[in-house]
């Protein structure tokens, strides 16, 4: 059932939306979409990616209202907790990596050197294989890594790891703008990917988050900066 094409009521549920405005994006193209004897169907990995990518570019209020349309679906009751995600051993504030190859390998390692992941070389690869297909970087300086698919084979439990360069790097940022910051996102299921997205994509889009991460001095302080959000943001 969980990789059953949507249909367009079904759909327009997911995504807490009208079944007429799902039609109306499915015929203008605003949605993966496909016909099947004259109904619409969508993918449910197809629908995971442009979500992905809409998250990316959303403000507070639109990412507030996807991360509670995705909690309510799935039937969640309480929101993505990001500090418990991403222990102090999962933070370097000074990434030993000058380039986009070394970055991506350096986060890998961070993360299994936390115990959060057991095999940092097929992670390496799958974010490389990610980030060549389309780059995660954001305007911002920020970079959130993560997998095509979630890698539940090597991820021991959904966490998130934090990297901070000494100095910014060309690493695909729109316009060629420079990244200094990097997250890498691991997850075990679609689901709970998009939740974690759109939970530390709202983090960042308020305002003084980004520049509080690079003003900390030390990892404990770079976790207190979301403990502290997540402290006022709390459902």
């Amino acid at each position: 059932m969980a990789n059953e094409d949507f249909d367009i009521d079904r759909l327009a549920r997911y995504l807490h939306i009208s079944a007429s405005q799902v039609h109306r994006m499915a015929e203008r193209g605003h949605l993966p979409a496909r016909r099947i004897a004259g109904q619409w169907r969508f993918a449910p990995g197809e629908i995971h990616h442009w979500l992905e990518e809409r998250i990316g570019i959303g403000d507070e209020g639109e990412l507030a209202d996807m991360e509670g349309a995705l909690d309510r679906h799935h039937g969640v009751e309480d929101a993505v907790d990001l500090v418990a995600m991403m222990p102090v051993e999962a933070i370097d504030a000074s990434l030993p990596a000058k380039t986009r190859g070394a970055v991506i390998l350096a986060m890998a390692d961070l993360a299994a050197n936390a115990g959060l992941l057991w095999d940092p070389a097929k992670m390496a690869n799958a974010v490389r294989a990610r980030e060549n297909l389309h780059p995660t970087a954001l305007e911002s300086g920020v970079a959130l890594l993560h997998p095509r698919r979630p890698l539940s084979g090597v991820v021991s439990e959904p966490f998130l790891a934090l990297g901070r360069t000494p100095s910014a790097l060309p690493f695909g940022g729109p316009r060629g703008t420079l990244t200094d910051l990097f997250f890498l996102l691991g997850s075990r299921t679609d689901a709970g990917h998009l939740r974690l997205l759109a939970r530390l994509s709202r983090f960042l889009s308020t305002p003084g988050t980004i520049g509080a991460l690079r003003e900390a001095p030390d990892a404990v302080s770079m976790r207190e900066v979301l403990a502290t959000w997540e402290d006022a943001f709390k459902n």
